[in-house]
Formats: C-alpha cells, sequence, structure tokens
C-alpha cells in the first residue's frame, strides 16, 4: 500500500512539475515513462483526468509513438540491429543466443524479475560495427552470440551485488 502511495506522489510531482498543461503530454508521459519504466495503465487514466483531456487522446498519443511502452520494461533494455548490415552479419545469431540466455522468446520480451528486456530495431545506424547492439546507451560492435551472453553475465553480476 505505501509503494502504491509512493508511485501516486511520483505521479503528482511529474504532474505539478509540467504545471498540469495539457500541451505538455508528451513531456509529461516521457517523464512518467522514465519513472516507472513504461506507462501503467492507471497513470494513463489519472494523467488523463488531471489534464482535462480524453482518455482516448492520451492512450492515443502513448501508442502512435515506438518511444512509449504500456508494459513494464527491464532495467536493461537490450537493442538488437537487425538492419541490412547486422542481419547479414548474423544479429539473428545474437538474438538467439540472447533469448537462450534470458529465457525469453515469442511473446516474452522482459524477463520476470525485470532486469532484461529485449526488442530488436530496424537500424542503429553503427553498420561500420555490424552485428551491433546496445544495451541502454551502451554500444557493442562486432558482437558474437558469446560476447552477448558474456556482456549479459557481467550485468547479472553487478546487479547481484
Amino acid at each position: 500500500m505505501q509503494q502504491t502511495l509512493r508511485k501516486f506522489d511520483s505521479l503528482c510531482d511529474i504532474l505539478d512539475r509540467f504545471d498540469r498543461d495539457p500541451a505538455k503530454l508528451i513531456s509529461i508521459l516521457q517523464a512518467v515513462q522514465a519513472e516507472y519504466r513504461y506507462l501503467p495503465k492507471e497513470a494513463l487514466a489519472y494523467i488523463s483526468t488531471s489534464l482535462g483531456l480524453p482518455p482516448a487522446r492520451v492512450f492515443g498519443v502513448a501508442t502512435f509513438y515506438a518511444h512509449f511502452a504500456l508494459e513494464p520494461k527491464g532495467k536493461y533494455v537490450i537493442h538488437v540491429c537487425d538492419g541490412t548490415a547486422c542481419h547479414v552479419k548474423n544479429s539473428q545469431g545474437l538474438v538467439k543466443a540472447i533469448q537462450k540466455k534470458l529465457g525469453l522468446g515469442g511473446d516474452k520480451t522482459t524477463t520476470d524479475d525485470l532486469l532484461f528486456t529485449l526488442e530488436t530495431v530496424s537500424c542503429l545506424g553503427a553498420c561500420g560495427l555490424a552485428p551491433v547492439l546496445v544495451i541502454n546507451e551502451d554500444v557493442h560492435g562486432m558482437m558474437t552470440p558469446q560476447k552477448c551472453v558474456e556482456a549479459l553475465d557481467e550485468i547479472i553480476e553487478r546487479e547481484a551485488e
């Protein structure tokens, strides 16, 4: 219960920081996602009420932009490039190694402990480093399936401390 109240307080602080201005909806959604790592449905409903906007408008903006997520994401978001250069250099092998290591696959893209989320993207703009993946903001180029597993093991060890 106390954790729910704390989360609600954070949402109110975000709305206040943007003066509860409907014109700042995208900035508010970005701040909420930064706080929670996704946009909870309850938060979208509260934002709608607080800004005096129809729920469909808030939900429409949240679903229009690919940057926004309506499901929880992991602390570490892994983007594997599957553009032409990366695909030719076996980016799918990276995806398979990561899925196997983390127990992901099919519709399951986030680990149960919310530590990792795996997403493929069309291009990361680093074709010279193919195949490439990004873990949060860290770019990892010329990856192999084994290097992917090693990078994940390092994060898992660090998080266990």
